[in-house]
């Protein structure tokens, strides 16, 4: 929380390479857990590359106003992940294609999209939002985490998605959501700029999608029959185990700030 958080909060590059680095970790372990699969292989730190970079050209689009041209070294990207395996002669490049664009749209493409969330246009200019978006953003994911955690425990019976997650319940579920409203309830009486209606709104969609995202990522885990996605971090497994909800909880948020606050 406190690495996040003064990612968030040190400023326009502060956030820019804490989320850089969010996304090679996410990616190195998508791509390290694929590649266990029988005849898989992928290009591991090419695709890596290419996710950091789409997420630095969307940043420098954003913020800096660049020109769609940034955009052009990533097409090459795109283009040599086909011809590369024309030459690797490997026993399935459709499975290595498949995995490697895969990657890219799970997580490269929503930490990418935090981008067009951060930084809104002013007139002539473009500020940074990081006051208010993205802090609650986290804050809601993790008032959700613990609210469902917390009731789960104590409450919960009825299973949410049992074939997936045999451990998350209706109740939690639940839980999880009063626990976020109640925290877009701060976020209203501190933040200005979004009505109350606007940041219970919010804080519904992102339980929702972030519910999704963990579940995605554990079905992906139930798939491969792999308990964590890595072991960088102790008691929670791997970064793409700690930023599952964020994945999906980032396109709900985009897609409100698109329809609704601008």
């Amino acid at each position: 929380m406190a690495v996040i958080l003064s990612g968030i909060l040190g400023g326009p590059y502060a956030f820019a390479g804490l989320f850089a680095i969010i996304t090679a970790l996410c990616l190195w372990e998508f791509y390290g857990l694929v590649d266990k699969i029988e005849n898989v292989d992928t290009c591991r730190i090419f695709n890596v590359a290419g996710g950091v970079y789409f997420f630095f050209a969307t940043f420098l689009f954003s913020y800096k106003g660049a020109g769609f041209s940034i955009f052009l070294p990533y097409f090459g990207y795109v283009m040599l992940v086909f011809i590369l395996e024309l030459y690797r002669k490997k026993d399935n490049p459709l499975l290595n294609l498949a995995y490697s664009f895969l990657g890219q749209v799970y997580i490269a493409l929503p930490v990418a999209l935090l981008n067009r969330i951060a930084f809104l246009p002013a007139g002539q200019e473009v500020i940074y939002n990081s006051d208010l978006i993205l802090v609650a953003l986290f804050v809601f994911i993790w008032a959700n985490d613990t609210g469902a955690y917390l009731i789960g425990v104590t409450w919960g019976k009825n299973r949410l998605f049992e074939r997936i997650s045999p451990k998350k319940s209706w109740e939690g579920f639940f839980g999880g959501m009063v626990f976020t409203i109640l925290a877009s309830l701060v976020f209203f009486h501190f933040c200005h700029g979004m009505n109350c209606i606007q940041w219970i709104e919010l804080a519904i969609l992102v339980v929702i999608f972030a519910t999704f995202g963990d579940l995605s990522e554990s079905l992906m885990k139930r798939t491969l029959n792999v308990k964590d996605s890595g072991k960088a971090l102790p008691g929670h497994g791997g970064f793409l185990d700690r930023f599952d909800s964020m994945l999906f909880a980032i396109y709900a948020l985009f897609f409100y700030a698109e329809v609704v606050l601008r």
